[in-house]
């Protein structure tokens, strides 16, 4: 089912399905016994690596003496790329595998899902499946995912986001594949793999959950039975995400980020998402920063956006974020949500706009790193208008795009993303 078709004027929308999940600090120890479960015999593990960790090695290890045999690819890029998925495929089918493990974030997650339809469909190219439930062979190879950052969810959800850098590769495009038959078989939520996540990248995926958590509250999808899940994990977002960030170490500040950013994933699961994300999208197309990042950087001017068209859902939103309302009009309410926003986000260190980000902004950036041609020569971010146009054109064809709060038009977005680039958040305070 189209997004386009869900926003028509009849009462039918599609509740997508979660897979299985064990969640809590020690549940990681648990996946040598699930996958024999599960049927697993030779398993592709899937991760980027992991660097400056041995979360990958210990779980490797355990899944060896629990019988398993383990194939290694852990050359998955954040934000993935076409070719990260079909190096896998090819390496899964090389050593006759069975099934899959996702140990990372989100771009684990993501290059594992694709692999996994690629598979199903004899190793046809990933991108074949851009869209909503492109796949035809609703049997895949069982998959555990492994969550290590409180970020996408994406362990959750039937969403998986591929960079297409193939097709044309003088215009690399950031892609939203949605389909059922990618759920994973189990999902697995440890905490305690949260330790050793850096403090910039703890920030940046917590404004993923962020997002998550507040596009289905206001889109115009209007899913009930996502509303409860997205201000609970605005309410945890806001009560954790600085303790998870200034003090890494501390269980109750990583174990809330880890339930808020399960529940925004399921949120969005059916609820749908907007802009933030498919501006978010576009950026990391062209300059392959992080999507967590990109996030908080247009979550603000995406709140102010928005606003007009749901000042009563912005108004909730502010008191999931601890703000008091009492005595609050609905307009004030909804400007004190979007101040919350902006006052977490420099409480957390990120950068403001996308032309302050520079290769030394954070750990883990890939701004000019290559490895494509095209990546090596985007080194900086420009921000002028050919860029905000490139940008405002790839967010129009975005799926993540009709399910905003606000209608989208080039006039209409396009103010947007030029002060994504370059404009002062003091200015949307008023």
């Amino acid at each position: 089912m189209q997004v386009e078709e869900l926003l028509k004027p009849f009462p039918i929308k599609e509740f997508h399905p979660f897979p299985r999940a064990l969640m809590g600090p020690g549940a990681h120890e648990l996946i040598g016994p699930e996958a024999k479960k599960l049927g697993f015999r030779r398993t592709l593990v899937m991760t980027t690596g992991l660097r400056g960790s041995d979360t990958v090695h210990r779980i490797v290890e355990s899944m060896k003496y629990h019988g398993l045999e383990v194939v290694l690819y852990d050359k998955v890029e954040s934000n993935p790329k076409d070719y990260n998925v079909m190096d896998a495929v090819a390496l899964y089918q090389e050593n006759k595998c069975d099934s899959f493990v996702s140990i990372g974030g989100g771009s684990a997650h993501d290059a594992c899902k694709g692999a996994r339809i690629s598979v199903a469909h004899d190793g046809r190219n990933v991108n074949d499946f851009e869209g909503f439930n492109k796949s035809e062979n609703p049997k895949n190879p069982p998959h555990i995912a492994v969550s290590t950052t409180a970020g996408t969810g994406s362990e959750t959800s039937w969403a998986y986001v591929i960079t297409d850098t193939t097709t044309d590769p003088d215009n690399p495009h950031k892609y939203v594949a949605f389909d059922d038959a990618s759920v994973a078989s189990l999902a697995i939520d440890d905490p305690t793999l949260y330790y050793d996540c850096p403090l910039d990248y703890t920030a940046q995926c917590g404004f993923d959950v962020l997002a998550h958590a507040s596009e289905p509250y206001v889109s115009r999808l209007n899913f009930q039975p996502s509303l409860g899940n997205s201000l609970q994990a605005i309410k945890l977002t806001a009560r954790h995400l600085r303790q998870a960030v200034w003090n890494g170490q501390d269980l109750a500040g990583r174990e809330g980020m880890m339930y808020a950013q399960y529940i925004a994933a399921q949120a969005f699961n059916s609820g749908g998402l907007g802009i933030i994300h498919s501006i978010s999208h576009a950026v990391s197309a062209f300059y392959d920063t992080h999507h967590g990042l990109n996030n908080a950087i247009a979550l603000p001017r995406v709140w102010a956006f928005n606003m007009p068209a749901q000042y009563e859902r912005f108004a909730d939103i502010a008191e999931a974020m601890g703000v008091d309302t009492h005595g609050m009009t609905k307009v004030r309410a909804a400007e004190a949500a979007l101040a919350a926003g902006i006052r977490l986000l420099r409480d957390v260190g990120i950068p403001e706009k996308f032309t302050d980000v520079r290769q030394d902004t954070y750990s883990k950036n890939r701004l000019g790193q290559g490895p494509t041609k095209f990546y090596e020569r985007a080194g900086e971010i420009r921000g002028d208008a050919a860029d905000v146009d490139r940008i405002t054109h790839h967010v129009l064809g975005d799926a993540c795009t009709p399910g905003n709060a606000k209608e989208c038009t080039f006039e209409t977005v396009r103010p947007v993303v030029e002060h994504c680039m370059t404009g002062d958040l003091d200015d949307l305070l008023g």
